[in-house]
């Protein structure tokens, strides 16, 4: 399994120095991955043994070789080698394991979700572009929760766009950090419009938005 990023975070990578960008993408593309498991799973006990396998197999990693799995491959090469252990990685999998529940997300239960998973997936990102800030954690979580939005049902995608709406801040991104920064402004500009009406991923719009941000940090 190699999964594709979406079209957001292709365009972000992008613009990640060359001699970072392995480590990102292989960072980022684990995300899809676990992602992935809830996406094509039918049977939730099936979906929590599938992301127990991930968790266990990335603890591996701190102690022997990684098996024969592309992503985790991946993060061998690229991220244990620089100090991301996959200890921490391991922690992925609780945040994506809170959206297995049967019920509706309550708000507990998606700032649970929104720091487990795109709290921590922006903190790593961040360690590894160089600099880190204390505004990084919540723009991540902002962000998980309108990609939730973005991807889940009705009653959970309303959920989780409000509780967006009523997190975080709009700092300046210092010059090292604006591939991340680029998804924070993506994911402001979806909450300013109707949740029905997010703009598709990838979009001329969009991309002139990453640019923009790219320029000014804002």
């Amino acid at each position: 399994m190699n999964p594709d990023l979406d079209p957001d975070r292709s365009l972000a990578l992008a613009y990640v120095p060359a001699k970072l960008r392995p480590s990102i993408e292989a960072l980022w593309r684990l995300d899809v991955a676990l992602g992935a498991v809830l996406a094509t799973g039918r049977d939730p006990m099936i979906s929590r043994i599938r992301l127990a396998w991930w968790r266990e197999s990335l603890e591996k990693l701190d102690r022997q070789p990684a098996p024969a799995e592309p992503v985790l491959q991946a993060v061998a090469e690229h991220l244990i080698p620089l100090g991301v252990s996959g200890e921490e990685l391991a922690r992925m999998e609780e945040g994506w394991a809170v959206l297995l529940t049967p019920e509706p997300l309550e708000a507990e239960e998606l700032r649970s979700y929104a720091h487990g998973r795109g709290g921590l997936l922006f903190r790593l990102s961040a360690r590894l572009l160089g600099d880190e800030r204390p505004f990084v954690t919540s723009a991540g979580e902002r962000w998980a929760l309108v990609d939730l939005a973005r991807h889940s049902g009705e009653t959970d995608s309303r959920a989780a766009f409000e509780e967006a709406k009523a997190s975080g801040d709009r700092p300046i991104w210092p010059s090292p950090l604006r591939p991340l920064g680029m998804l924070a402004a993506l994911a402001q500009r979806d909450l300013e419009r109707p949740r029905d009406e997010m703009e598709q991923q990838g979009s001329p719009s969009r991309m002139l938005r990453m640019l923009r941000h790219r320029l000014t940090g804002r």
